[in-house]
This record gives C-alpha cells, sequence and structure tokens, in this order.
C-alpha cells in the first residue's frame, strides 16, 4: 500500500475547513478521497462510467444510513488498499469490508515521532501531534447516489422550530 497515498484526494473539512474556528482552536478534520473509485446506487448507467475506475454498487438495505458495497468491477493496477479489503459474502458476491479498508489505510500511514494515535471512532482516525495538534482522519470513497441524496435532503425536520 505504500505508493497508494499519492492516489488520494485530501479535503479539509468540518469548522477548520469553513474557516469557522482559529489554529488550535479545535481539531483539523480531513476526508482522504481514494482516487479512481466509485460507489453508485441502484438505477445508474454503469457503461457511463470509465473502464478505469473501480466501481461498487451501494446496497441500502441494511440500516439507515448505511450500505453494502459489492463489487462490479475491479481495474487493473487498483488501489491496493481496495483488493485488501475485498471479502467474499458466500453468495458469489464480493464486498468491500469498512474493517478491512479502513485498517488497512491507517496501519500504512507514516507516524510522526509525537504522534498518539487514538481508538477508530466510526469511520475517523483520530490522532494528537505534539500533544496539542489534533486531527480527525476519514479514509472515505467517493459516492454517487443523487436519489439517497434527495430523500435526505427532504426528510422531516424538527429543529429550527419554525416560526422562530
Amino acid at each position: 500500500m505504500g505508493n497508494d497515498i499519492s492516489v488520494v484526494t485530501t479535503k479539509s473539512a468540518g469548522s477548520k475547513g469553513e474557516g469557522l474556528t482559529c489554529y488550535l482552536e479545535s481539531d483539523f478534520d480531513y476526508l482522504f478521497l481514494g482516487n479512481g473509485v466509485l460507489c453508485v446506487e441502484a438505477g445508474i448507467n454503469l457503461q457511463t462510467i470509465p473502464d478505469d475506475i473501480d466501481l461498487f454498487r451501494m446496497d441500502p438495505r441494511v440500516y439507515p444510513g448505511h450500505c453494502k458495497l459489492l463489487q462490479v468491477r475491479q481495474r487493473q493496477n487498483g488501489l491496493q488498499a481496495i483488493r485488501n479489503a475485498l471479502c467474499d459474502n458466500g453468495y458469489g458476491d464480493i464486498l468491500l469490508s469498512s474493517c478491512l479498508w479502513l485498517d488497512g489505510w491507517s496501519s500504512h500511514q507514516t507516524r510522526l515521532p509525537t504522534e498518539v494515535r487514538h481508538e477508530r471512532a466510526g469511520p475517523s482516525n483520530p490522532v494528537t501531534v505534539g500533544g496539542i495538534y489534533n486531527t480527525v482522519n476519514v479514509f472515505a470513497l467517493r459516492c454517487h447516489c443523487p436519489s439517497i441524496l434527495q430523500k435526505w435532503a427532504a426528510r422531516p425536520r424538527h429543529w429550527p422550530p419554525q416560526g422562530q
């Protein structure tokens, strides 16, 4: 996995990414997106997606806010982190294990001498460097899921209260 980090796009997120906090006021949130990998929901025309992309179909029939990722296509020379995280579900499908995906990335990150890694919290890998610089690193995959996002945007909201 050594060279895989060069095929990752890094984005700053959270309050720091939005410019809402001062330098050491809160932690730094980083999103690491694997390049050349795409997850799509049902109904997306797979013929429109280039062949040089690892492709997964999202199966949301698990529990709210989660999905299984079923491998549709594996590209040649794809991310080693993807290959290491593939599992057979026993029914002929190949799934991407989120646990193996996250473990693979976090175990191959370069450690700084004063770095302390904390217990993983969901998909995030919290780290403290030098006792003062706190980061939360999330290794993610791009997803194209317009209908899922439309349902999320249209969901009932109870805050803020109407009329205030």
